[in-house]
């Protein structure tokens, strides 16, 4: 049974060694569940994802797949249940809907994938529209949020296993954190949040707990997002890309480090 005070763990009794012996004690284990995401009822994709804000984790998906090309176009997007089978069911124009049929992009997704599933090399690297000049911050203001994100990651301060993904305003202070067992999931995650609270994506910079592979890079940008930090390495291939869309990318971020890809002049 999910706590209702963390949904998305569950606690399972354990047999643990520690300090020269066995004991019995119970351990925080994060969830994984299979979610499925439908368009105008027609499925299109199953996800594994902790079973934590799903809605945002559909409106996210769908905007930054380039299902839509705006929030406005997201028409409803609301969490089913039954008989324990999970279901975001998203509206969407039709047009968009005709679009979607005519890419044939169904799918069973997992925590790890990225462009899994594409059908060509052209709609697995796409190539977003350069995001928008400007937005900036200081250097000891980024220190001060990746300070400032251990406190918002609750889930995986439990369960040790699960990533987050941070919006962060341009003074360095935290405005929404979002956790999932995969990293594509957690950023979906906050973009959808930010889509459903109208939220300006120009306002500030996102944080993620994981590597800067391509697809992480590619969803900041076609999201518009202008500066995406990232605790861990890039890869070769998002770094490209980052400068070619105009992206600032962090990689290695610590309080005491990080490391400008692109785009330096956004890291003051």
């Amino acid at each position: 049974m999910v706590p209702a005070q963390l949904p998305g763990m569950v606690e399972l009794p354990v047999r643990r060694w520690r300090d020269g012996g066995w004991e019995q004690a119970r351990d925080e284990v994060a969830e994984e569940a299979p979610v499925a995401l439908t368009f105008n009822s027609i499925p299109h994709v199953v996800m594994l994802a902790t079973p934590r804000d799903l809605t945002d984790l559909g409106r996210g998906f769908a905007l930054t797949e380039a299902l839509v090309a705006t929030a406005a176009e997201i028409r409803a997007a609301e969490l089913k249940q039954e008989a324990g089978a999970l279901e975001v069911a998203l509206s969407i124009p039709q047009e968009r809907l005709a679009q979607l049929l005519a890419r044939r992009r169904n799918l069973e997704g997992r925590t790890g994938c990225g462009v899994c599933g594409a059908e060509t090399i052209a709609e697995a690297i796409r190539q977003p529209p350069p995001v928008a000049a400007g937005g900036s911050i200081a250097r000891e203001q980024l220190a001060q949020a990746l300070t400032e994100l251990r406190s918002w990651q609750q889930l995986g301060a439990s369960t040790g296993s699960l990533h987050a993904a941070a919006w962060v305003d341009w003074q360095g202070r935290i405005q929404l954190v979002r956790e999932d067992v995969g990293r594509h999931n957690a950023l979906d995650k906050v973009i959808g949040a930010l889509l459903e609270q109208g939220a300006n994506r120009q306002d500030g910079f996102l944080i993620v707990t994981s590597r800067a592979s391509y697809e992480m890079v590619l969803k900041t940008a076609t999201a518009g997002v202008r500066l995406l930090v990232a605790v861990s390495a890039p890869t070769a291939l998002a770094v490209r890309l980052a400068q070619d869309a105009n992206l600032t990318l962090v990689g290695f971020a610590r309080e005491s480090q990080q490391v400008v890809y692109t785009h330096p002049e956004r890291v003051t």
